[in-house]
């Protein structure tokens, strides 16, 4: 439990991927991959015919990069690894031919803004503030900007990026287009989560996954782009100013 986990659960043709890490759902290293891996088991299981990937917890839904494993890399080769975890994530849920659905209980840092903005279609509460804390970090949204900017826009990615201590709450990312509904609270949210999930589930699958290439036309660069950009940020958390820098925001 204390290194997090991920579940999969099938029922009623839904596939339901819930990620937890005790640490306001940081998602290290290792709970990267198998969230990837978890995307890709569900994409291919034919008892599925849709995606709901959420968090556990009715508070932060997923708090980004690991401080810890991030003040741990000592090398480019691990930097680059830690980093194309978010890559590894975005890209599986940019080539999963089924439609996945985003439930965002609560704030949103980072890697956490990028896994929202990968959704095909996002629900959210009013509690989801969104925040891309990266540059206060010394580092920058590399991996996730790519995504943010495809939902945001370059102008709206580029506002979390810049302001990178400031919260904007759940309206401004419905506004931006990051989230597509957003209610006051979570059983609400839910029930609306499970009524398009049902309807999607008895939707014609061959539509379904046409309509996801269009969505995600011209990202097909996407392996090597955030592969590229992961060595970005692998090379720059070794600097002693970005280890400062999240010693100073852990202490806090």
């Amino acid at each position: 439990m204390s290194q997090g986990h991920v579940h999969i659960a099938i029922e009623n043709s839904i596939g339901t991927i819930t990620f937890f890490h005790p640490a306001s759902n940081s998602l290290p290293g290792e709970i990267l991959r198998q969230l990837a891996q978890a995307i890709y088991d569900v994409d291919e299981n034919p008892e599925a015919k849709v995606i709901i990937v959420k968090s556990e917890g009715d508070r932060a839904f997923c708090a980004g990069a690991s401080f810890d494993e991030l003040l741990a890399i000592e090398d480019m080769d691990t930097g680059l690894q830690f980093f194309s975890g978010f890559a590894l994530v975005i890209n599986a849920m940019r080539k999963a031919s089924k439609l996945i659905i985003g439930r965002v209980q609560g704030k949103a840092v980072g890697g956490g803004v990028g896994l929202a903005s990968s959704f095909d279609y996002c629900f959210a509460t009013s509690h989801a503030s969104v925040k891309l804390s990266e540059l206060a970090v010394g580092i920058g949204p590399f991996v996730v900007g790519p995504a943010v900017a495809r939902k945001a826009g370059l102008s709206g990615m580029s506002e979390l990026a810049i302001n990178a201590t400031a919260w904007r709450d759940a309206s401004w990312a419905k506004t931006k287009g990051i989230y597509n509904e957003v209610f006051d609270s979570i059983e609400e949210m839910d029930a609306h989560i499970s009524e398009l999930a049902e309807k999607l589930a008895n939707s014609n699958p061959e539509a379904m996954t046409e309509l996801k290439k269009i969505f995600w036309s011209g990202t097909e660069n996407w392996d090597q782009l955030l592969t590229e950009r992961a060595a970005i940020s692998g090379r720059l958390v070794l600097s002693d100013f970005t280890k400062n820098a999240i010693n100073a925001f852990k202490s806090k």
